[in-house]
């Protein structure tokens, strides 16, 4: 290990910045972040510099290095394009063992500045040992999607509760059953979705309980898998899926995003494909208030968004009734994902004002659709689910007055590698399918959009 990695309390100390350009005017924000008084040498300084000396925040001397600026300072940072100068100021920093970083030269650094991700008051630092500054911050990058924002109000919280605990469980083993608990459960999701009151609340009883710390009631996860490639989902999606005992998933969600689960937890597959429910609902609902009572994080995995026709609502108001905490991240519906790698924009200023979203799931051979609402000009309708019903779906189109030449898209297999896309119009729609062969899952777009695909296509897949 070539540097010793340390945090400097740098409050109310003394800084130098020998250098007067953007990368020097970068260090100097970076110290005052750390409540330090910050000294810039440099006969021209960059506007950035300029600001700050103007809003009081930093002094800034214009003029050359001289040998005796260096003096009782707690470090200084040289960030010039003179190598001369650069080299002068880590010499006589390191004679005085004054801590010095020269920027891009670790040689002549007795520190070096991390990639940091802040997340005040947790830090987290990454460093290549000056070997690869660029490397280091596409770490920092990586890790930026794994810790949320609100872990350092997490932080703020333990501490402010520390004393408490440690009063109320003295025995080491039992306050860290307790702060793990904390961490990986209610509460601390709670403060990650926003809900602070709802999280001191829940702290607060968990430290009248008389029992031993232990987890009683679980949770539930309602996540939205999106369309199909793993890349589309949100950092919290991601979170919660390396962190769930057990992930509930049905087959709209891509093979590729369920790879993405903690390696540990048990996966139950629950179907519910078109008439053949490998759960029903009800028995869904049950399972998932049944396992959270068992006190396990319960990852109910959806394709798309679970609000938009994923039957999210009714898995809440289930979990609502029976006191189950549980919370809820949308997802990249598949009419959103699947047009957008298509290079149909469901909406454009020439062709489309308005888009509907409908299922066409057929209830008694029927489409129960408000279809003058449906058909109007400068509009974009997806249609979920509508392969199987296609021939009922293409009839009552025109039968309501859609002009057959309306020009249509079916999406298959969107975003994902197996991708493709067919495109016709209205009166074509049935046909595409039957000699095609195309199924499920599939999306179909219809509207004057559809036209600019063979324009703005630019998602091939792998080849």
């Amino acid at each position: 290990m070539g540097f010793f990695p340390i945090f400097l309390n740098l409050t109310g100390r003394r800084c130098l910045v020998v250098g007067g350009g953007s990368v020097a005017a970068g260090k100097a924000r970076q110290l005052l972040e750390s409540n330090a008084e910050v000294l810039v040498i440099a006969p021209a300084a960059v506007a950035e510099i300029s600001a700050l000396r103007e809003e009081g925040r930093i002094r800034h001397e214009a003029r050359e290095f001289l040998p005796e600026d260096i003096s009782d300072y707690a470090l200084v940072i040289a960030a010039t394009d003179n190598e001369q100068v650069n080299k002068q100021v880590s010499e006589i920093a390191k004679g005085k063992n004054i801590p010095v970083n020269v920027v891009d030269n670790p040689e002549l650094c007795s520190f070096i500045m991390p990639s940091i991700i802040n997340r005040d008051p947790v830090q987290v630092a990454v460093s290549t040992g000056g070997a690869s500054p660029v490397l280091a911050r596409l770490l920092r990058a990586k890790l930026e999607t794994l810790i949320p924002a609100a872990y350092g109000r997490l932080a703020e919280v333990m501490r402010d509760f520390r004393a408490r605990v440690k009063t109320r469980f003295p025995d080491v083993g039992e306050r860290r059953r307790f702060w793990e608990d904390t961490l990986q459960g209610p509460v601390a999701e709670m403060l990650f979705a926003g809900r602070e009151t709802a999280a001191l609340n829940a702290l607060e009883r968990e430290l009248t309980k008389e029992s031993v710390p232990g987890r009683k009631t679980g949770e539930v996860y309602l996540v939205g898998g999106g369309p199909g490639d793993p890349d589309l989902l949100t950092f919290r999606a991601l979170r919660l899926m390396q962190q769930a005992d057990v992930v509930l998933y049905d087959r709209l969600v891509a093979p590729a995003v369920v790879a993405l689960v903690r390696k540990e937890a048990e996966k139950i597959y629950v179907g519910k494909q078109r008439d053949s429910h490998t759960a029903p609902q009800a028995e869904l609902n049950e399972l998932l208030i049944t396992l959270a009572k068992q006190g396990k994080r319960v990852l109910r995995l959806k394709g798309g968004d679970p609000f938009i026709f994923g039957r999210g609502g009714e898995e809440i108001e289930e979990l609502a009734a029976s006191g189950i905490p549980f919370q809820v991240v949308p997802g990249i519906t598949a009419a959103s994902g699947c047009a957008s790698y298509a290079g149909i924009p469901l909406t454009h200023r020439d062709h489309a004002q308005s888009c509907v979203f409908v299922t066409g799931h057929l209830k008694d051979g029927r489409l129960d659709f408000n279809w003058p609402a449906l058909i109007q000009p400068k509009q974009t309708i997806a249609i979920y689910m509508g392969v199987k019903g296609i021939d009922v779906l293409r009839r009552n189109l025109l039968e309501q007055g859609m002009r057959a030449d309306t020009p249509a898209a079916i999406i298959q297999q969107g975003t994902t590698p197996g991708q493709k896309v067919h495109t016709g119009t209205v009166d074509t729609l049935a046909e595409i399918v039957s000699t095609r062969q195309i199924k499920p899952p599939s999306m179909i777009i219809i509207g004057n959009v559809v036209k600019l695909h063979e324009k703005l296509s630019w998602y091939a897949g792998p080849t």
